[in-house]
This record gives structure tokens, sequence and C-alpha cells, in this order.
């Protein structure tokens, strides 16, 4: 579900009233680890962290026009989602998440390639992603977004 949002706090207003808690609690977790470099903004209809042209001009390879996105969430029909480009990028750092994930919550991790999905707001271990988003630098990704492309 792709909201029409043009702010993050609109974003956020929008949501179910019993998400917008967790999504607030989400974004500021976010924005007090995110590494310097990195701009919130409202990409593909939901809430997301990308690196902006005046860092990385080419953009994204599938949309040029568009800033490289690193992170994102949502709040999708069933569940709160949580996008982290890095851990589908980064085979060592998707490891590190998976076994870190267990001394965090006692509940299955329903994962994608990227994607975190959690049915529950009290589910989300915002601890263990502030420690996740601080992992990467701006120059980082850009580095292993650009090793990727060249596979």
């Amino acid at each position: 579900m792709q909201s029409k949002a043009t702010t993050v706090d609109q974003y956020i207003a929008e949501a179910p009233e019993e998400r917008q808690e967790a999504l607030q609690k989400l974004r500021t977790t976010i924005l007090k680890h995110l590494p310097k470099g990195f701009e919130e903004a409202i990409s593909y209809g939901m809430v997301g962290y990308v690196v902006p042209h005046s860092l990385y001009s080419a953009g994204y390879h599938c949309s040029p026009e568009l800033p490289l996105p690193f992170i994102s969430f949502a709040s999708q029909k069933n569940s709160i989602n949580f996008y982290h480009m890095g851990i589908y990028a980064d085979k060592p750092l998707f490891n590190w998440f998976i076994n870190e994930y267990t001394k965090f919550s006692k509940k299955k991790l329903d994962i994608g390639k990227s994607c975190m999905r959690f049915k529950k707001p009290e589910d989300i271990p915002f601890d263990l992603i502030g420690e996740l988003v601080s992992k990467i630098s701006v120059q980082d990704w850009i580095t292993t977004y650009e090793s990727q492309l060249k596979k």
C-alpha cells in the first residue's frame, strides 16, 4: 500500500491509530542512529532514508532521477515493514542481524531479501534496528551498492 503523503509526519498521521506510536518510535530510532549524509524522504510511497543526489549524483540505477535508497519503513495491510538494503547486499551484515535478532526476540523473524515484517508493533526490536542502522556509512553504502551493480 503506497501512501500519497508528501511528508513523514503526514504519512504517520495517516497510518492506523494503533500503529502511529510504533511508526514514530521507528522514525526516532532511525534518525538517532542514522550516519551523517543520509536524508529522510517520502520514497516509493513510504518513509525512506536515502543518499541524496548531492552526495551520489547517479541516483538509483532503476530510476536515476530518484536518490539512492537505503532504508524504508511502511505501514502495510497486515504488518509494519522495515526495509534495509544493506542486509540484502552485504551477507555478513545479514548474518550478523539474524544472529542478533534471537537475542532481542523469541518470535520467528519474518524476513525477505531486505524486508522485515512485524505483525504487531510490540514485536519491533527497536534497539537492534538502531544498531543495524548505525553500521553502514553513506560512503560504505555507495561502495556496496556499486559493487553489486557490477556483478
